[in-house]
């Protein structure tokens, strides 16, 4: 029998209450009702009781949101912990989106109107103020988009966060990129389809020992790595990013590589300035490096993949792409996580590469491999949160649950998709020097 004691307590709506107060603007906003429970700081609450629940802890949220409506207000909110959810941030995303779809919100251009009544309301509510700090882990580049110096400046604000952080997110290849995921057996992880991955690119180019590959844009030095040790390929390694070159270069010693490995702590545009590079090597790699280039600059990037290789050599590129909407990732990943990125669909990339000379022989869509690639690293994220919170900080820590979370949804939607593109550079003949089929790289019986 249930008795009165047992029973949760009812909340009632405060008629004053701050979530009444603003519901009928963020309504008016949103051009429908509210796609999620609303709690805020004085207690009260509004939107359906079955949605997930935003917290809007402080009126520093909302004076944040008036200084920098969007995406990027809320997510700043969010990394501050001004604004959090009860659920998992990820359930609690993907369902408010589904709200959002399911009732058709079509958010109007907000009116003068409009933009005096929130600040009316925020007034009233004791919100209105001077602009919130900006969290300390937000980009702040300076100069001439994609010079050398704001390019070094920007690989350096997401690659240089440090070797420890990467360690402590990454498996022990220290890939960080889509893996290749080949089973589902208990004990296969992360690890292993990053391995799997690194194996199916080396056949691809068809590596061979003695075979010379441009690692451009190496990471912490997989790829390298695993062509050198496992199939005894000379390999120059090219990266922007200081704390990358000094891990690789001493990944190399440990390994024994020196006579194979030459690591190069340079912008890609340098390789075209050494001579002894043009035309020599067998294979070229360069995996999600090329979302840092930008568009003008990719015809330039093409060039000198193609001009690196030498006749019916090969290219693999591993690139994210998008459509025309948000082409670097949105405001929230543009200011904290990878500034001036550009994607575009990999139609237009498979373009480019031929523009430059290249035929492309093979593209493999690797969408939901990417969903379970971010997923573990999300995983590890949270199991050791602690750790990381005593590395990085409260700030930072949220800010890459917040872009994982993100981005694991983005390839889950195909809002955003990553593709394996192989190509050669035929000779004069035309010829390819190319397997007749696929069945090398996947193993017999595929």
């Amino acid at each position: 029998m249930t008795t009165t004691a047992d029973r949760p307590p009812v909340r009632r709506a405060t008629p004053n209450g701050a979530a009444q107060r603003l519901e009928p603007l963020a309504e008016r906003l949103l051009g429908g009702g509210l796609p999620v429970r609303v709690r805020m700081w004085d207690g009260s609450e509004a939107g359906p009781e079955d949605a997930p629940t935003v917290h809007v802890r402080s009126r520093r949220a909302l004076r944040r949101l008036l200084w920098e409506p969007g995406e990027l207000g809320l997510a700043e909110a969010y990394i501050t912990g001004e604004i959090d959810l009860d659920e998992d941030l990820g359930d609690g995303l993907r369902a408010m989106r589904r709200a959002v779809a399911e009732r058709g919100l079509t958010p109007p251009a907000p009116s003068l109107a409009d933009r005096l009544r929130a600040a009316g309301t925020a007034l009233r509510l004791g919100a209105v103020g001077p602009r919130p700090p900006v969290p300390a882990a937000r980009a702040g580049l300076r100069g001439a988009l994609h010079s050398k110096a704001r390019d070094r400046a920007a690989i350096s604000h997401h690659y240089d966060l440090s070797n420890a952080f990467y360690a402590l997110l990454l498996d022990e290849t220290m890939a960080y990129s889509c893996g290749y995921w080949t089973s589902d057996a208990p004990g296969y992880g992360p690890a292993d389809a990053q391995r799997d991955k690194l194996e199916l690119i080396c056949r691809k180019l068809g590596l061979r020992p003695g075979a010379r590959l441009l690692d451009i844009g190496c990471g912490w030095g997989s790829l390298t790595l695993h062509a050198a040790q496992h199939h005894g390929v000379r390999v120059t390694a090219v990266t922007l990013a200081a704390e990358q070159a000094a891990y690789v270069r001493a990944q190399v010693t440990a390994r024994r590589l020196e006579e194979l490995v030459e690591v190069l702590n340079i912008d890609y545009r340098d390789i075209a300035e050494r001579p002894e590079t043009r035309g020599t090597y067998d294979a070229v790699s360069t995996i999600e490096m090329g979302e840092h280039v930008g568009d003008a600059e990719y015809p330039a990037f093409t060039r000198i993949l193609h001009d690196s290789l030498r006749p019916r050599g090969r290219v693999l590129v591993q690139q994210m792409s998008r459509g025309a909407n948000a082409p670097g990732g949105g405001a929230f990943i543009e200011s904290y996580i990878a500034p001036d990125m550009h994607m575009r669909p990999v139609g237009e990339t498979v373009g480019l590469l031929e523009g430059a000379g290249l035929e492309v022989r093979d593209v493999e869509a690797l969408r939901e491999h990417y969903v379970l690639t971010v997923d573990a690293w999300r995983r590890t994220l949270e199991e050791r949160w602690a750790e990381f919170t005593a590395l990085v900080g409260e700030e930072t820590a949220r800010v890459w649950r917040l872009y994982l979370v993100g981005g694991a949804l983005a390839f889950e939607e195909r809002r955003m998709g990553v593709d394996q593109i192989l190509c050669v550079r035929p000779d004069r003949a035309g010829k390819a020097a190319m397997e007749p089929t696929r069945a090398g790289w996947y193993g017999a019986g595929r």
